[in-house]
């Protein structure tokens, strides 16, 4: 994630201090702390996460195998599908969660979709 850093400096231009944006500060000291954190991803990249979706063929296909599902239409290999499908919308569901969190904790909420 790209770090807003400010050095301090004494006469000689030695740094001697550091100033953070209060969103790095914040990742910094709640890396230790929170491994549900996504603090490798830039808030751009954050924000894409948030709003992924699943691919419109994925999507189309996860319909109509949901559909004939519940009309008990699906062989072996199809429930196979499904069960794979299903578990990758979770997965994608859980970084969506995650991504909104480390937005949340580094106070970048503004850029969510309501």
């Amino acid at each position: 994630m790209a770090q807003n850093v400010q050095y301090i400096t004494n006469e000689a231009g030695d740094r001697v201090g550091v100033v953070l944006d209060i969103g790095t500060y914040q990742q910094l000291t709640a890396d230790e702390h929170d491994p549900e954190l996504l603090t490798d991803l830039s808030v751009e990249e954050l924000v894409a996460l948030v709003e992924s979706t699943l691919s419109a063929a994925s999507q189309a296909e996860l319909d109509d195998l949901l559909a004939r599902n519940a009309e008990s239409q699906l062989l072996e290999a199809e429930l196979t599908q499904l069960d794979r499908l299903l578990q990758h919308i979770d997965q994608l569901n859980i970084l969506k969660a995650r991504s909104r969190y480390t937005l949340h904790q580094l106070g970048r909420t503004e850029l969510l979709a309501s």
